[in-house]
């Protein structure tokens, strides 16, 4: 199968992305690790992490042989997805509609996630070749942002990022999203250094989308 067909097929398949911010190179490894012990498979290293293509490249390498897609998110240029896509990134995720982002990464057959908040950014995304659009910010709107969405446009697959947690995330997945990302719920135990907290945490969000698969 063709790989981003296969990428986009497996996020269907997992429903969830591990947004990964940290203050330091060491703090990024630690919460991917905890991350990935705790079930999540697909690890999106924000480009706001010191060293975060560093990052991502040494990911790579280290989960070669397990099925784990490391993308890089908040891509804001096509110089940085083509060097995010360089050191081995499986998917670019953006905040926003950037039609030069997305050129670059359908030029090389990588998955492009762009940020939307309107049904025109939508319609523009998919007019650019988006296979799958991020909701974002997430927490300035609710789950049936995604049915006012599909009402038009039901050919489109949305993953709302921002603001999920395990507490809302069974809404989001029941009102249609294709996929979601959580970040700041999900890591919170990094800041005071309780990495088990974070693969806990994990494990209860893999727990809670599994229901929806």
């Amino acid at each position: 199968m063709d790989k981003k067909i296969n990428i986009i097929k497996k996020l269907g398949e997992e429903k969830l992305v591990a947004v990964i911010r940290a203050e330091s190179e060491e703090q990024g490894f630690k919460i991917v690790d905890a991350v990935k012990k705790g079930g999540i498979k697909f690890l999106e290293v924000t480009l706001t992490v010191p060293s975060a293509v560093d990052i991502i490249r040494e990911l790579v390498k280290r989960y070669k042989d397990d099925e784990v897609y490391i993308g890089a998110g908040t891509v804001l240029d096509p110089e940085t997805a083509r060097i995010a896509i360089l050191a081995g990134a499986s998917y670019i995720v953006s905040p926003c509609f950037c039609p030069e982002v997305m050129k670059m990464c359908n030029r090389y057959r990588v998955p492009i996630m762009p940020g939307a908040q309107t049904v025109r950014e939508v319609v523009q995304s998919l007019e650019m070749g988006a296979d799958i659009v991020k909701v974002f910010p997430g927490d300035a709107f609710n789950p049936s942002i995604i049915k006012s969405f599909k009402g038009p446009l039901p050919q489109g697959n949305f993953m709302p990022t921002g603001g999920v947690s395990l507490s809302n995330v069974k809404d989001w997945l029941a009102a249609g999203a294709y996929a979601v990302g959580t970040g700041s719920s999900l890591t919170a135990g990094a800041k005071t250094g309780d990495y088990v907290a974070v693969e806990e945490e994990a494990r209860k969000f893999v727990a809670e989308v599994a229901k929806y698969k």
